[in-house]
């Protein structure tokens, strides 16, 4: 018996090979320091786990509408609209189990068989699998590493656009680079997208994981309102990556056939997680303000700790909870080329655990820098300090 010959093309999110990697080391008795996966060891505030234990006890425990019940959706619309400074409807939410669906459930509803889609590159390994399962052409886009961080690669985004092209994903305050758009940089992204007559899907995952500013947004750039879906998720804003709750807003043209996907995939998202972040999320933002302020003392110590190893260059990003360190120096002193060598090595020698650019995306022609991945969401400040210790010993040895 054969399985689907489609299936080929189907990618995973390989960041999790490297947790099974990390816990086969533990396993024989090694302490792991681990900044691999992007999950969080931060309790959800207890007002929604509390509101949680009283829906299940209230018994919201069975089916709802399949586009979410009309109180989140209108919640969410209120509080996603008001904070991107346009207007939305409950009509233009569609409620998730996790932010991860809509990015299936966005190209299923715009791309046909062989259109193109744009995507980021380095970037979550999602966005590549999905187009070319579902029959489409992933096209990648990147990004400039600059003294103050990673900016986009508009001069590639232009040379990418062709005839063949359909949408473009857009991931401000990105995992893995943790890039933060100029405003200047987003409408030059929207220009493009209006010119090309292009759909966006704006992944806003890490939107309210920003240590300093007010985070912005392409879909309230004039023309955008009417082409973006917004992949929103509760998994970082609060800690709630287990719950999987999220949710796809935009054009009712669209929203309307992602509701059609749910219906034919999951019936629903869970009722109860539903009905206790209706008040949570314009409700008391003291758990998610703790989460983030311990977010920014890991990363100032994560960030100290690489600026502290020779043969590495890192930036501070303002967004998300990733470091994308350049480690092209560390590579020539040990005389590797292939950078998960690098990987491998460092577990064994040092106990860290980390990722590398391999995980997110097919490097493209033209690469020469060498780069791992860093998550400090899941570990605390004593151990980012004594992990990154222990780093700067084998990195230099």
């Amino acid at each position: 018996m054969q399985l689907a010959k489609q299936l080929s093309k189907l990618g995973t999110e390989t960041a999790f090979a490297v947790s099974g990697a990390a816990a086969a080391w533990a396993a024989q008795g090694h302490k792991v320091y681990p900044f691999h996966l992007g999950d969080m060891n931060l309790a959800t505030p207890s007002n929604i786990s509390e509101a949680t234990y009283k829906a299940i006890k209230d018994g919201y425990t069975g089916y709802c509408p399949g586009a979410g019940i009309p109180e989140l959706r209108a919640v969410l619309a209120e509080d996603v609209g008001r904070k991107r400074g346009v207007q939305y409807s409950a009509e233009n939410v569609s409620v998730q189990p996790g932010g991860k669906p809509v990015i299936g459930k966005f190209i299923g509803a715009v791309m046909d068989l062989g259109d193109e889609v744009l995507y980021p590159n380095p970037g979550y390994p999602i966005y590549e699998s999905q187009i070319e399962y579902q029959g489409g052409v992933a096209v990648p886009y990147g990004y400039i590493d600059t003294p103050d961080g990673f900016a986009l690669d508009l001069e590639a985004i232009k040379r990418a656009i062709g005839p063949k092209t359909k949408a473009i994903i857009y991931n401000n305050y990105q995992n893995p680079t943790g890039a933060q758009s100029t405003r200047a940089e987003m409408e030059e992204v929207a220009a493009l997208a209006l010119e090309h007559d292009l759909w966006v899907l704006s992944d806003d995952a890490y939107y309210e994981i920003l240590y300093s500013g007010k985070p912005e947004s392409i879909v309230n750039i004039p023309g955008m309102l009417e082409r973006t879906v917004i992949l929103y998720t509760c998994s970082k804003r609060f800690a709630m990556t287990g719950w999987r709750l999220g949710a796809a807003i935009g054009p009712r043209q669209v929203i309307d056939v992602i509701n059609k996907f749910n219906t034919n995939m999951e019936s629903c998202s869970p009722h109860f997680v539903q009905r206790a972040m209706v008040d949570a999320i314009p409700g008391d933002t003291t758990g998610p303000d703790a989460i983030l302020e311990t977010l920014l003392e890991r990363r100032d110590a994560a960030v100290a700790g690489l600026q502290a190893i020779d043969g590495v260059t890192i930036a501070k990003p303002n967004s998300a909870f990733y470091l994308f360190p350049n480690v092209t120096g560390v590579m020539a002193r040990k005389g590797y080329t292939d950078i998960n060598q690098l990987m491998t090595e460092a577990l064994h020698e040092t106990d860290v655990s980390f990722c590398t650019r391999k995980h997110f995306g097919r490097p493209v022609a033209g690469e020469t820098g060498h780069y791992i991945r860093l998550a400090y969401s899941g570990i605390d400040v004593p151990q980012i300090q004594a992990g990154l210790a222990r780093l700067k010993d084998y990195f230099e040895g």
